[in-house]
């Protein structure tokens, strides 16, 4: 028979286990289990009852977050199920509290999310009730009447409910009864005198108290109660009523008065004195708090009390008079400890995500927190809020569970660290709050392109750089981190022209000459250098760079005709009366550079003898410095030095013989033999001397008609119609209408050595110009008078100083030099227009 019922006992605890037991309590999952389960036994189907998929579980990182219940339950991550781990013994878990709830998380990965249940421990009647004496004496006078009341050991028992004490029974006696009481949880007993006592015929009574708990089967425990009869004291002392009622603030000092309870006796003298003491109940550290006087039976605090630990607090008191044979009576207190504002919020952070992408979007989990109070209402209510200005936000999940999520945009370049400052603070009075800071690192994202520090960049490269030397080192700046902000340099797609000229260490941004510059081949060009970073997916940007090739001094000066040609004697000739300051001859040289590198000076190497000759060193004219003597030379060598003004210099030379002649008419015009190619006469050459012999008659025929104009016209009537015209000066100034298209002849009357000149131009409008250049070469302007007359063919014009000779014909200009006074060999003149055009 006792087996049957053991095993539908453990039938009984297989079908509450397995049967999953379990609920939503506002939305909780609450599952129920027996306490001295043993290990291995499970609890439920965690992730079946919150719709986990199983396959993933393992690689989500399903778990229970640390707490003070995980040692008792493992979680197994392959089926999801909650197995019992560790044997839980209730009565050490949650003493004599009637519910006993643990609370658990479990969590997951991918996304982070966190769910909450509770194991509901429900008590097993595993403990038998215990008397903390095992022995009691009770003395009883003979004289008390039937009906008379005896105090009782109270039995503890470690379960709470049904399994807790719930009756008690007395042994078997003709004398006593019990009068059982029930006062909330609380089962008490009181011997009940139901025969008088005759201490004659047996002065000692030995009973058995047996207390019995609720469960099934019902649990015991014993204790011997002496009665000693006695002989006296025939009234007890009665209290004001049987229950008393206080409360007591948990921070109220020692000494505090609670309450007085009050007892009479109507005897008198020392059998109506009476004395209160407390009846020590089967838990004693409950009035270890308190103290009563006993004269007095004013209750006190002598302790600290806890509202948290114990709320409430039952108290027996009994008065006792102070008879030969003392009797007594019971009462209950019930002290309620209130609670005050005597516990700080406490502050618990889990599964917190330090590192967090700047890119992560608002309500991203950043972590769980959980704030406690200790604290019952007011007290215990908290607000939990964020300091300062954070990029993020921290809401209540579930009771005193909050999660803390992104509230804005991320900048890892502006701000790389939170330390987000979350306070929690109760409403008692005066309130209190904690404080704790979290510490969240932004993780870089590539959201930043490499920035150069100027959009275009210009580099200056001297000519004739060696060949893989490093002409500029160029940089970008990427404000991410790591592979992020690691650059590397390109030439862009169409920068492949300067490709073969100049190549970009993609590492390093040395940009390498691949060949080197000539100046006077280019000037500058231009190309574009790419930096991308080695973020996923890149981010690229481009600058502009423009390379200038700076001139060196490469290129010697070179002699320009007449006096270019190679090998040639360039002669020139000076009449003996010649004044300071004649114009002998005017070297021309250019230099292919630029710059102070292109800028030349003249230079007469020094002959032997007297210095006859100076030249211009910025023009190259060469002219006497003084009269000529009868101890000059008659042939005079000069050496013509032309030099640039680079570093360092280089230079040029022309040699040119000046014979001094003793009358002008002796001067002839040195013309250059330029050599003739042995070409075939083309219809090209007979077109241009045809050309040539047309414009030399209708030259010719101008110059006549003009010669007789001017036999015929004064000064002054010349004066009232000014042509346009080109004019030269024996200092080698000339004046050039931009205007005209026309070639002007001049011929200076002052000296003996005139000057021709033939520039192309056309007929000047009305109102033309006239740029007038001098010896410094500067630019002065003149108006010309408007021409309203079409002049065709050859046109001859007198001044007092000048005699002009304009042809209309295309030709390019040059100067001719005449041996003659004005018109005095005109076919010269012609033969000479004719060899220029």
């Amino acid at each position: 028979m006792a087996q049957t019922y053991k095993q539908r006992f453990h039938l009984w605890i297989f079908i509450s286990l397995f049967l999953g037991c379990w609920n939503n309590v506002y939305g909780q999952l609450v599952y129920t289990l027996q306490e001295e389960t043993s290990p291995g036994t499970i609890v439920g189907n965690l992730a079946k009852d919150l719709n986990l998929n199983v396959q993933d579980l393992e690689d989500r990182g399903f778990q229970i977050v640390d707490g003070p219940y995980k040692r008792y339950f493992e979680l197994n991550v392959k089926t999801g199920i909650l197995h019992v781990r560790e044997r839980v013994d209730r009565d050490e878990l949650c003493v004599r509290s009637l519910k006993c709830l643990v609370e658990l998380e479990a969590i997951v990965n991918s996304p982070l999310n966190m769910y909450r249940f509770e194991v509901n421990i429900s008590d097993i009647n595993d403990n038998a009730p215990v008397f903390l004496s095992s022995v009691r004496e009770i003395n009883v006078s003979e004289l008390a009447f039937p009906g008379e009341r005896f105090s009782l050991p109270v039995a503890y028992d470690k379960d709470v409910g049904i399994n807790s004490v719930k009756n008690y029974k007395l042994s078997s006696n003709e004398h006593f009864s019990l009068d059982i009481q029930h006062g909330g949880e609380s089962v008490s007993a009181e011997l009940v005198l139901q025969k008088a006592l005759d201490r004659e015929k047996q002065s000692v009574i030995q009973l058995i108290l047996t207390a019995f708990d609720g469960g099934k089967p019902s649990k015991s425990g014993t204790a011997k109660i002496i009665v000693n009869v006695q002989d006296v004291n025939d009234n007890i002392p009665l209290f004001d009523k049987p229950l008393y009622k206080a409360q007591v603030y948990e921070n109220a000092p020692p000494g505090t008065s609670v309450i007085t309870v009050k007892a009479n006796d109507l005897d008198e003298g020392i059998n109506g004195e009476i004395i209160y003491s407390f009846v020590n109940p089967g838990d004693g550290r409950q009035v270890n708090a308190f103290n009563i006087n006993s004269l007095t039976g004013e209750i006190a605090v002598a302790g600290d009390l806890d509202h948290e630990t114990n709320p409430g607090i039952e108290i027996r008191v009994k008065a006792t008079d102070r008879g030969h044979n003392p009797r007594a009576a019971f009462c209950k207190v019930l002290v309620e400890v209130l609670d005050v504002n005597d516990n700080v919020p406490e502050i618990a952070v889990t599964s917190l995500a330090n590192t967090i992408k700047e890119d992560s979007p608002v309500g991203t989990m950043v972590g769980l927190i959980t704030v406690k109070d200790a604290d019952a209402g007011q007290n215990g209510a908290v607000d939990v809020r964020i300091l300062g200005s954070v990029p993020f936000k921290i809401a209540s999940t579930y009771k005193n569970r909050y999660s803390l999520t992104v509230d804005g945009p991320l900048d890892r370049e502006s701000i790389s660290k939170y330390n987000v400052t979350i306070k929690a603070t109760d409403e008692g009075i005066p309130p209190l709050s904690s404080t704790t800071v979290i510490a969240i690192t932004v993780a870089d994202v590539n959201d930043n392109a490499p920035q150069f520090s100027e959009p275009v960049i210009n580099i200056y490269v001297k000519e004739n750089s060696p060949v893989g030397s490093t002409i500029y080192s160029i940089s970008a700046f990427d404000p991410d981190v790591d592979d992020n902000a690691k650059l590397s340099y390109s030439l862009r797609e169409n920068s492949k022209s300067v490709s073969s000229a100049l190549n970009i260490n993609s590492v390093t941004g040395d940009i390498v000459a691949l060949q080197s510059f000539n100046f006077e081949d280019t000037k500058s060009f231009q190309f574009q250098v790419q930096a991308t970073d080695s973020g996923v997916p890149p981010q690229r940007s481009n600058a502009t760079v423009n390379v200038f090739i700076l001139d060196e001094n490469d290129n010697s000066p070179a002699i320009l005709p007449p006096y270019s040609e190679h090998g040639s004697v360039n002669s020139e000739n000076v009449p003996y009366p010649a004044e300071a300051g004649y114009f002998v001859a005017k070297v021309r040289a250019v230099d292919a550079d630029s710059g102070y590198n292109a800028l030349l000076s003249y230079h007469i190497s020094e002959p032997k003898g007297n210095n006859l000759f100076r030249i211009g060193t910025s023009n190259g004219e060469i002219r006497t410095k003084r009269r000529m003597s009868d101890n000059d030379m008659k042939t005079h060598p000069l050496v013509i030095v032309v030099s640039d003004n680079g570093e360092p210099s280089l230079s040029a030379t022309v040699s040119i013989d000046v014979a001094v002649v003793e009358s002008t008419g002796e001067i002839q015009t040195q013309f250059k033999h330029v050599p003739v190619k042995d070409d075939a006469f083309s219809d090209l050459n007979l077109y241009l001397l045809i050309a040539i012999v047309s414009v030399s008659v209708i030259f010719l025929l101008s110059l006549i008609s003009l010669i007789a104009v001017k036999c015929r016209r004064t000064d002054n009537n010349f004066s009232g119609y000014n042509p346009p015209m080109i004019t030269t000066h024996p200092d080698g100034t000339w004046s050039y209408s931009k205007s005209m298209q026309q070639y002007d002849v001049c011929f200076s009357s002052d000296t003996l050595k005139s000057d021709v000149v033939v520039f192309p131009a056309p007929f000047p409008p009305a109102d033309a110009e006239l740029i007038s250049i001098n010896e410094g070469d500067t630019f002065t302007r003149t108006q010309t008078l408007p021409n309203k007359e079409k002049v065709r063919g050859y046109f001859l014009y007198e001044t007092p100083t000048h005699t002009w000779l304009s042809c209309k014909h295309q030709c390019v200009g040059m100067w001719l030099k005449m041996t003659s006074p004005c018109c005095v060999q005109l076919s010269m003149v012609l033969k000479r227009a004719a060899m220029c055009c």
